[in-house]
């Protein structure tokens, strides 16, 4: 690929996500704009805002690698990625968002009069938003190395500079406007080219079902097990990712945060059926690319690979265009969540703290970042959505249905999820990847139930702390609102 090519490409995606930022500043004064875009979204500006952030560099480079590497067992990530919003639809979006909380730990103060529960879900939103910040940085690295031939790291400090610039300068109101324009540059990122390709491969008239099958890598096919915990992760995470939640509090009220997220299962089911094509075009047509160690940047040389010349390289342009369009948009998103926790609960509820706080939550995931070897994409972010199952989706749905959760019992839950999750993705790093046993290399059918069996254990052995607000809590979360009145 040109490197001039793709460096203009990421200067433009980057300049154009300065510049829709800046724009946002205009009207972003208060700290409601700052924190929840003073809940005025309406819902395909917040639809489309939320698979910017949503559709990350899994979704973009990893799943087409793990396709490529996989096959049909790499199928699971994006059924469960657009499935763990319908359970999202179902049972957290509506009550969140009636809370009038603006951050997770906001929720579990509020629902267990406990400053205790704040501080524990504190801490573990700012991991899983650390955790999940690492993978974008190294897809960023990948994709400044694989296209440019630039050092590594200047893809992740790229991506770190211009999401500080559009946080600090208008917070959660530019950075809508921001991600909603980033989802459709993905989406066409991904479109173009793949059609591209495959009307060009059907008019040589080779008939891609006619083509040998073969495993270009010679790994065997994931057991049930893995499969099932994947699943596991990627439904229950969905519920506690805190870039994700905090946008249903941006919603006017209730109907609005359902209608936000029916509207966004469909952007989604039809953004993975892309990556999807990727995956199976270049296991049929270029399974040399998954031979190269490099499947995670399939999608950046798979327009090169089949089309070549000048056409070829305007097209792996788009798509690195799109790919930097997904770091940034994730990280971003990211990055609100993590300074709306960090400025609330250490540095102060204001403008200043929240701008300090999203500086600290994007330089900390850097060093990180700088200081590790990327990973397989998909692999490593699924890893962060089986810790997130493990930590806040208990406390998220215990919280909102079950009347006996208690404040012991959510920090005795949060804890355990966490510990035995988090140990397990420790040791699994440190063994090599051929010797890993399933139930280290995916811990999530187990550690998940654990979470809440601990929770509910504990809780019904501390039913004395059962708070006092109760009652209003619960009929303030369940309770229907009033749709906005117009025109009075």
């Amino acid at each position: 690929m040109n490197p001039g090519v793709a460096a203009a490409a990421v200067a433009v995606v980057s300049v154009a996500t300065a510049v829709i930022g800046f724009y946002g500043l205009r009207i972003s004064r208060t700290t409601g704009d700052f924190f929840v875009a003073s809940r005025t979204v309406r819902p395909w500006w917040n639809a489309s805002a939320i698979g910017g952030e949503y559709l990350s560099a899994a979704s973009f480079l990893g799943v087409a690698g793990l396709l490529l590497l996989s096959g049909t067992d790499a199928l699971w990530f994006p059924v469960g990625y657009t499935a763990g919003y319908l359970m999202l639809l179902l049972f957290v979006a509506a009550p969140l968002r009636r809370s009038g909380a603006y951050t997770i730990p906001d929720f579990t103060e509020a629902r267990l009069d406990s400053r205790a529960v704040r501080k524990v879900t504190s801490l573990v939103v700012v991991l899983v938003g650390w955790l999940y910040i690492v993978p974008q940085l190294h897809g960023a690295a990948l994709t400044i190395r694989i296209t440019t031939g630039l050092p590594s790291w200047v893809g992740s400090v790229a991506v770190v500079v211009v999401v500080c610039l559009t946080v600090v300068a208008g917070g959660m109101r530019s950075i809508t406007f921001v991600q909603a324009f980033q989802y459709w540059l993905k989406l066409t990122a991904l479109a173009v080219p793949i059609l591209f390709i495959v009307f060009m491969l059907a008019g040589t008239g080779t008939p891609a079902l006619a083509l040998p099958s073969e495993n270009p890598t010679g790994l065997a096919p994931a057991g049930w097990y893995n499969n099932v915990s994947l699943l596991v992760a990627l439904l229950f995470g969905t519920l506690g990712l805190p870039h994700v939640l905090v946008r249903f509090y941006t919603n006017p009220d209730g109907q609005s945060a359902r209608r936000t997220t029916l509207i966004v299962l469909g952007l989604l089911s039809v953004f993975y059926l892309f990556p999807t094509a990727y995956g199976l075009v270049g296991r049929m047509f270029a399974p040399d690319l998954a031979r190269s160690g490099q499947p995670d940047a399939m999608v950046l040389l798979l327009p090169r690979e089949l089309i070549g010349g000048p056409a070829g390289d305007l097209l792996s342009a788009l798509v690195v265009a799109g790919a930097f369009a997904a770091f940034l948009s994730t990280t971003s998103g990211l990055v609100v969540s993590l300074a709306g926790v960090i400025s609330q609960d250490v540095l102060g509820a204001g403008v200043g703290g929240f701008r300090l706080a999203a500086v600290v939550s994007a330089v900390v995931p850097l060093g990180f970042a700088l200081m590790t070897g990327s990973l397989a994409l998909a692999g490593s972010v699924g890893l962060v959505f089986a810790f997130t199952a493990s930590t806040v989706c208990p406390v998220l749905l215990l919280g909102i249905w079950w009347r006996g959760l208690t404040d012991a019992g959510a920090i005795a839950g949060m804890v355990t999820g966490g510990v035995l999750c988090g140990g397990a993705m420790i040791a699994g790093s440190l063994a090599a990847a051929a010797s890993t046993p399933a139930w280290l290399a995916q811990p999530a059918a187990w550690s998940v139930p654990t979470a809440f069996a601990v929770m509910v254990l504990v809780s019904r052995a501390t039913a004395g702390r059962v708070p006092k607000t109760l009652v209003r809590v619960m009929t303030r979360l369940h309770t229907p609102e009033r749709p906005l009145a117009t025109g009075r």
